[in-house]
């Protein structure tokens, strides 16, 4: 690192890129000098600003006078440590007309260099109606040098940016003539130093820039014999006419393909005239030809085209001959011949490349994904397609699969989302509560319905795979993923893993095929739950991606016990944790769980039998101490099979390929991890159909899958607290409504929902409680006040909607800006209302919020989780369309003091128990003790699940009705203790214990 304004003195600008500027060259035209004239400020002012994932991802600027300024006196410095992603922008006013760059040939500044090697991504900014609503297009240039240098960056380098887009496409041409300014995205993973200065427009534009060609595909794959038309089109900035004539040669040659055997070589020329209009196409045909081979590998045509007049593509378009006789494509034979048959045939290369998964932002057009044989692509959370359409995923999709169709053996890509609460990158699906609120409904029939919508909705937009369920079992509330979690007991994650046969169907794979089925994922192996607070190194996280420190005894009883319920039922995928596994006595102290081969070679493989692949964290295997080449032999020798390696994939394929060669890693460790990985292509169907089967589509956010998701959003309300029967409401009741969560669809949904950390606001399509409410009492007097401050006078009841806003991951850490607490606003909200009419309180939240010092003022208190977007299910418990049923899936603490408090713990003083939940619409059977012990006799001889259930069930009624609303440590541990033997399958043990508890209550 340097310290830049120590450096600053006496240095001088050693290097300019780029020729020499020529005599007709226009002048440059400043964009940013830094002496002040550009303020720091946001749209719709003109202004340089910073941006972020999260607060401490924005760098720091500030404007420096420095003696070796290329250009005044003062340059921009900066610093950053970012974990996400941040950068700064410099956006010109809304309120003033878009700049026109069409006389220049590019944009050029002075960058002072270390020579770290990072490379830096610089974006331009065209159309739309401003800065921040406007197409992106970026490129990047690699900080190789120390001191200063002057960076020429040509418009026509820069290409149409396809992981982030703020709107929707527009015509996705350069417009040079609407410019609305320029960013700099800075490296992630090391903290830094720049320091920048003049930014300007720089030479004469090329004409060619106001014209491009383009052809309709960059893969024509045909049946042998077949042929290929390939679609020649000119289009022109601002949708002119072609000003001057525009040429395109063509000629066959190069490729993999024999000219004369494999196919008819062509070549010739075709020209579009001055004064053609923008998007007219001209058709080259390539027709192959059979030869006398009956079994061959993919063959390539490349038609190299030269441009005369306009940009050419950026790529050669190329024919491919498909391959066709290998007995690998044969789907008659049984999967495992497949397998081992394709194995056979490939190269190191490729099988490295199976192995390698990066981000589709990091792919750019695709590719890549044929020169590094990739075997898998994946969209992290909020990296979609424009416009974030199903239609559009599905297109995306299939133009990456197009390009595996150009290797050798055609091997499919396997494409995967974190659809972790439905298909939540996608605006208009179906959202579900996330997996605390299903832990909350103790309904397994329920958990596979949601699966089922899940994956049918990810399914129909082209996506094979989904990186859920999440299976940690969550041991303290501060964890910013314990909304992940089903819950704290592993009894009830095992219940609720039905969700696994809602995304895959058959335990055998078999329905892995259906076009409304996925490969699931049972995530994170193993302890990511049990991380202990404080003891996480990662950024300003607390607890995330920390230490997990069990007795093995603890391990298996509590982490590892529903991973191997989810190797029973067929999961298809296993991802690891980033947080480390420190088994006590055994002498090796916190291990990553990404190197950790005695649990993933051992206890997931050998031991419970895994038969599937493990595919890593994002970027999971960067945190494995040592350098990069050795965190990829340590991860794969570990047992991962396939790495996500978003952004550094060409490192990964060619570091893994470097360490088989060196012989730290076995050819039998490579062939295992690609035959596990095709092994799940093949039961996917994707060899036979790798394209997007869309035949489901409009069954995404339709009235079917949402009234799963609100039947969800019912069960998943816990009511806590019900003084005087408030609830359920009345519809001829005055209901006063307040909260910052009453009516914010962002809100409800929480974390991973349409961006990685969601957002609140008008996200996506849905139903806030607010219009729920409305809706089920149409004409019913509903006021609604979001802080409160309307008059309360007149009003029967009042609702307060209050709790968390969105955040996933370590972000929502408890300690990293977060604590369990209302915030101010709403802690007044509910004073003010509760202090003026009876109430009812709803905790829109992840986990449970301290609302302990208010209590004796609440007259109901519910605990909603994260809903999702049908709030009718809210509606439908709140105004008795259906009773209360749910029950707590984690401990309700008294206050953060006591976490982690979990259900077994030989201190348990909670303020409300695992397992509690009020009912309404339900008679609390007569009897007392007297019924207890008739249900205790009943108990010893159920075997029936359900019924099990039901008596448990209605002992736990009789408990909670004595108790009333005095909640003591004296009945509240026999209390939870009973919910865990219930879900274990002991009733009479169950029930034994709730006779305990009602002693004591």
């Amino acid at each position: 690192m340097f310290t830049v304004s120590a450096l600053a003195a006496g240095l001088l600008p050693l290097t300019v890129a780029g020729p020499a500027a020529s005599a007709d060259d226009p002048d440059p035209v400043p964009v940013d000098r830094f002496e002040g004239e550009v303020p720091f400020a946001n749209q719709p002012a003109e202004g340089i600003f910073t941006w972020g994932s999260d607060a401490d991802d924005n760098p720091r600027l500030e404007l420096k006078e420095r003696a070796d300024a290329p250009e005044g006196a003062k340059v921009l410095e900066g610093s950053y440590d970012i974990s996400g992603y941040g950068g700064f922008s410099h956006d010109y006013a809304a309120d003033q007309p878009a700049h026109d760059w069409t006389a220049h040939k590019g944009i050029r500044f002075w960058w002072y260099g270390d020579a770290s090697g990072r490379e830096l991504t610089f974006e331009i900014k065209d159309g739309g109606a401003h800065g921040e609503a406007s197409e992106l297009w970026n490129t990047r240039f690699k900080d190789d040098f120390s001191g200063w240098k002057q960076i020429e960056l040509p418009f026509t380098q820069f290409v149409y940016r396809t992981d982030y887009q703020p709107v929707g496409g527009i015509d996705q041409v350069l417009g040079l003539d609407r410019m609305w300014g320029y960013s700099v995205t800075l490296p992630v993973g090391t903290k830094s130093q720049f320091a920048v200065d003049d930014v300007e427009l720089y030479g004469k534009a090329d004409p060619a820039l106001r014209a491009r060609v383009s052809t309709d595909a960059v893969v024509y794959p045909v049946k042998e014999g077949g042929s290929a038309k390939v679609k020649l089109s000119v289009t022109t900035t601002g949708n002119v006419p072609v000003s001057d004539p525009v040429t395109v040669a063509y000629a066959t040659e190069g490729g993999s393909a024999t000219s004369g055997k494999d196919y008819i070589p062509v070549s010739g020329e075709v020209t579009f005239p001055a004064g053609t209009a923008s998007g007219a196409s001209k058709t080259v045909t390539v027709a192959t030809t059979k030869d006398r081979e009956k079994a061959e590998s993919a063959e390539t045509i490349p038609l190299k085209l030269t441009v005369t007049g306009a940009k050419a593509p950026a790529e050669t378009p190329q024919v491919v001959v498909d391959a066709h006789g290998l007995p690998y494509l044969d789907a008659k034979l049984p999967i495992r011949k497949r397998v081992a048959d394709l194995v056979s045939r490939m190269s190191l290369e490729e099988k490295a490349g199976q192995m390698t998964q990066a981000e589709r932002g990091g792919v750019g057009a695709g590719g890549d994904v044929t020169a590094y044989d990739l075997g898998s692509l994946l969209s992290g959370g909020g990296s979609t397609p424009t416009p974030n359409t199903a239609e559009a995923w599905a297109k995306m999709i299939d133009g990456f699969q197009l390009r595996a169709q150009a290797t050798r053996f055609q091997i499919p890509l396997i494409y995967g989302v974190d659809a972790v609460h439905g298909h939540n990158n996608l605006t208009g699906a179906t959202i579900m509560p996330h997996n605390i609120g299903i832990g909350a409904t103790r309904d397994a029939g329920l958990a596979e319905k949601a699966g089922a919508v899940t994956a049918s909705e990810v399914r129909a937009s082209g996506v094979p795979w989904d990186f859920a369920p999440c299976l940690c079992v969550s041991r303290d509330e501060r964890w910013g993923r314990s909304y992940e979690s089903f819950g704290e007991d592993p009894a009830l994650v095992k219940k609720m893993e039905t969700m696994i046969q809602g995304f895959q169907g058959r335990a055998d794979g078999g329905d892995l095929d259906r076009d409304d089925k996925v490969l699931a994922t049972a995530k994170h192996f193993v302890g990511d739950g049990g991380t202990a607070y404080g003891s996480s190194t990662t950024g300003s996280y607390t607890i995330d991606q920390g230490v997990t420190t069990v007795t093995k005894q603890e391990l298996e009883a509590v982490h590892l016990a529903p991973f191997g319920d989810a190797v029973e039922r067929g999961v298809g995928t296993v991802m690891p944790s980033y947080s480390s596994l420190d088994v006590i006595g055994d002498g090796e102290g916190p291990v990553k769980m990404h190197a950790d081969a005695k649990m993933i070679n051992g206890e997931l493989k050998e031991k419970l039998g895994f038969e599937g692949f493990v595919i890593s964290d994002y970027n999971g295997i960067d945190q494995i101490p040592g350098d990069y080449k050795s965190d990829v032999r340590t991860s794969v020798n570990a047992g991962i099979d396939m790495v996500m390696a978003p952004y550094s994939y060409k490192e990964f394929r060619d570091d893994l390929v470097g360490e088989v060669e060196a012989g730290n890693v076995t050819d039998r460790r490579i062939d295992d991890a690609v035959s596990r990985i095709l092994t799940q292509k093949f039961k996917l169907g994707l060899f036979e159909k790798p394209y997007a089967d869309t035949s489901n589509i409009d069954r995404i956010g339709s009235a079917a899958h949402r009234a799963v998701a609100r039947q969800a959003a019912a069960e998943s309300q816990v009511l806590l607290k019900n003084a005087g029967n408030v609830l359920p409401l009345k519809k001829s009741q005055k209901v006063y409504v307040a909260g910052s969560n009453a009516d914010d669809i962002g809100n409800q949904t929480g974390g991973w929902t349409i961006t990685w950390q969601g957002s609140s606001g008008n996200i996506t399509d849905g139903t806030t409680i607010l219009q729920a409410m409305k809706k089920a009492a149409p004409g019913a007097t509903i006021s609604y006040s979001k802080d409160a401050s309307a008059a309360t006078d007149g009003y029967d009841v009042g609702v307060v909607v209050v709790g968390e806003t969105p955040y996933a991951e370590g972000v929502g850490d408890v300690g990293n800006g977060n604590d369990l607490e209302l915030n101010a606003a709403d802690k007044a909200a509910v004073d003010k209302v509760c202090g003026a009419m009876k109430c009812v309180v709803l905790t829109v939240s992840g986990r449970p919020q301290l609302i302990g010092d208010r209590l004796a003022d609440i007259d109901g208190l519910v605990a909603s989780w994260l809903p999702g977007t049908e709030g009718d299910g809210v509606a439908d418990v709140l105004y008795g369309r259906k009773p209360f049923t749910g029950q707590l899936p984690v401990t309700w603490p008294k206050s953060e003091s006591q976490l982690p408090i979990n259900v077994g713990d030989t201190s348990y003083d909670p303020q409300f128990p695992y397992g509690y939940g009020l009912t309404t619409l339900t008679k609390v059977p007569a009897g007392g003790e007297h019924t207890l012990r008739l249900l205790a006799l009943a108990a010893k001889h159920v075997h029936d699940a359900k019924a099990g259930q039901a008596l448990v069930g209605t002992a736990r009624l009789i408990v909670q009705d004595k108790a009333g609303a005095e909640v003591s440590a004296a009945w509240t541990k026999p209390f939870a203790d009973a919910d865990h033997l219930a879900l274990t399958g002991d009733y009479a043990g169950a029930v034994a214990k709730l006779i305990t508890a009602f002693g004591e209550a």
